[in-house]
């Protein structure tokens, strides 16, 4: 009985390990066949759509074929981990997998890479040059010879000690190689420069989903208009030469006001000189351009368009380094309402007024729309963080869409080369601020282009439609900013050099970023319309003087405000402008008591 059992026992051990084997063994294969079928599949014409529907461009318009003695011999060492002879010859194993690895800067296969890394064939690699090659598989990207050359020869140093353990060089060769530097050409995919660096960025956006590996016949959907992407790069091209100054880049943003789509970007002044995509790479503070979110959050907590701030010039040093703020041109005003101070871009009260509210709400807002790891810090409401020109652009979405932060998307769906869908990316919104409050921001940022710091949009450049915005400019003038709308588009423009400097003495983003958004923003409005801002049916509009921002009397300039549930609507007459003798004795009246309730005020402190 019990060698029965032990019997029992022992065929069962064998049985599971049988199972055990075969399942491995199967997925190993599965795993194996999978990899031959990528490799013999080919690539074929992946392309890419615009959003009308339009094939654009093609994922990979520069590969060549070589057969395998026509890739030299060292590089050909450097890559063999590949054991799928089940279905294919080593040697033809290694061809296809050379012929088709993906190798950075939208590079595939290493006859293309070596032409276009060192301007020769594979076939003629020295050692050290195929080890950079061959180095690249790992993390294309990240290793990128282009743009981390360091990072790059770092890895062909680990290449070479692996070929020399694996008896494929000697340690003679292996030490001779470490030493060497290989000569790199520029970037060559950049002799078409014309939408290099939105082609770059949506090839890239399809890496970051799907892997370096190219797949062939899909079709990837995107949200670009060509026609826009064009005029982005003749505004950036003709702003920056108006300029003059070669060492300043440029970025240019255009994002649908209602879904995120990004429907235009330029990423520099000129990709063939430079890949280095400004415009969702490069973090820089925004300066004033963030000013609005202070605002926003204000709005929300109860204060309007006309709230006052008092106090504006003696404002308590901040923080462990007593930051206090100061204005661009040294004015000093003791009181300012929240409307005039935004078109003014006065910093004193941007700062009083993120002492009022404490800067929480100021940072939830702003991560609520894609703003994130900002400091918190007295400065942070003087744009003192660090963005991107995409996330600030996108983030302006709330204010003429109503209120809702919408996630930046350039790719809506990805079709695979079955006609099956593999990625689907609809749009994605989150209400952020009520409709009163996007409007009333709408409505104060309109007044920064009609006469605040973007006036010049109307007076110099030919804005004649609704359209709002705001400027930026930071400490030294090393950044010039402006982020607008209309109705239907959002546009940030942004003007620096990349390592940051003065870029001139007055270098404000009224007069280096405004003149760059003006002239695209007039080809998006006549493209997807510009119609006026609507204000929600639950507000009360109220006509108040423009100067004093009270009732007004005979003589004021007016204009509409409007006003939430819970705002305080002023009440007092404007003191500036003379009106009719009714009006001079209704107002020294409310001067009498407004002086006795301060006096009084007074006395019970």
């Amino acid at each position: 009985m019990i060698a029965k059992t032990t019997r029992d026992r022992i065929a069962a051990v064998i049985y599971a390990c049988l199972v055990a084997g075969t399942a491995i063994v199967v997925l190993w294969s599965m795993r194996q066949g999978w990899g031959v079928y990528k490799l013999r599949r080919g690539v074929g014409d992946t392309w890419f759509y615009a959003s009308d529907g339009r094939a654009w461009f093609r994922m990979d318009e520069q590969r060549r074929d070589v057969t395998l003695d026509q890739i030299a011999p060292d590089l050909r060492n450097a890559v063999i981990a590949l054991l799928l002879e089940q279905e294919l010859s080593k040697k033809q194993i290694l061809e296809l997998y050379l012929n088709r690895i993906y190798l950075s800067g939208g590079v595939y296969g290493v006859e293309t890479m070596s032409r276009n890394l060192y301007g020769k064939t594979a076939v003629n690699l020295t050692l050290p040059e195929a080890a950079l090659i061959a180095g690249l598989i790992r993390a294309p990207s990240a290793l990128s010879p282009w743009s981390n050359l360091d990072g790059a020869l770092g890895r062909s140093r680990t290449v070479l000690q692996r070929m020399r353990e694996e008896g494929f060089i000697t340690e003679a060769q292996e030490r001779a190689a470490a030493q060497a530097r290989p000569r790199i050409r520029p970037f060559p995919g950049a002799t078409e420069a014309q939408a290099g660096y939105a082609k770059e960025f949506l090839r890239q956006q399809f890496r970051d989903r799907f892997g370096g590996d190219h797949p062939p016949d899909w079709e990837v959907r995107t949200t670009f208009v060509p026609e826009l992407q064009e005029a982005a790069e003749r505004a950036v091209e003709n702003g920056l030469r108006r300029l003059g100054n070669r060492d300043l880049q440029a970025a240019l943003v255009a994002v649908d006001a209602n879904t995120g789509d990004v429907l235009a970007l330029v990423g520099g002044r000129d990709f063939r000189d430079s890949q280095f995509n400004r415009a969702w790479r490069s973090r820089r503070q925004p300066g004033s351009a963030f000013k609005p979110f202070l605002y926003a959050a204000a709005l929300s907590r109860g204060y309007s368009p006309v709230s006052v701030l008092e106090g504006l010039t003696s404002i308590a040093p901040q923080g462990p380094e007593e930051w206090a703020p100061r204005n661009a041109a040294g004015e000093n005003q003791e009181t300012l309402t929240l409307r005039a101070a935004l078109l003014e871009s006065n910093n004193r009260a941007a700062a009083l007024l993120q002492q009022r509210i404490g800067s929480r709400p100021v940072l939830r807002l702003a991560s609520d729309v894609g703003l994130r790891d900002l400091p918190d810090v007295p400065s942070l409401s003087l744009g003192t963080g660090l963005v991107t020109p995409l996330d600030l652009t996108s983030a302006f979405a709330m204010f003429p869409n109503g209120g809702s932060a919408v996630r930046s998307r350039a790719l809506t769906r990805v079709i695979d080369a079955d006609g099956s869908v593999a990625f689907d990316n609809p749009v994605q919104q989150e209400r952020v601020i009520t409709p009163e409050v996007a409007y009333q921001m709408v409505s104060m940022l309109q007044d920064v282009v009609e006469r605040g710091t973007g006036s010049p949009a109307r007076t110099s450049y030919g804005v004649r439609f609704p359209a709002g915005g705001k400027t930026g400019t930071t400490n030294d003038f090393k950044d010039a900013w402006f982020v607008g709308f209309t109705s239907s588009t959002v546009v940030g423009v942004w003007v620096g050099e990349d390592q940051p400097a003065t870029i001139g003495r007055e270098g404000y983003g009224a007069r280096y970023a405004l003149p760059i958004w003006s002239e695209f923003i007039k080809v998006a409005a006549r493209t997807r319309g510009a119609r006026e801002f609507e204000a929600p049916p639950t507000m009360r509009d109220e006509q108040l003087c423009s100067v004093s921002y009270l009732k007004p009397v005979e003589g004021c300039p007016v204009y509409t405000e409007y006003f939430k549930a819970g705002d305080a609507v002023p009440t007092r007459l404007c003191p500036i402008h003379k009106g009719s003798v009714k009006q001079q004795l209704k107002r020294a009246v409310q001067g009498f008591f407004s002086g006795l309730g301060k006096k009084l005020k007074g006395i019970f402190k």
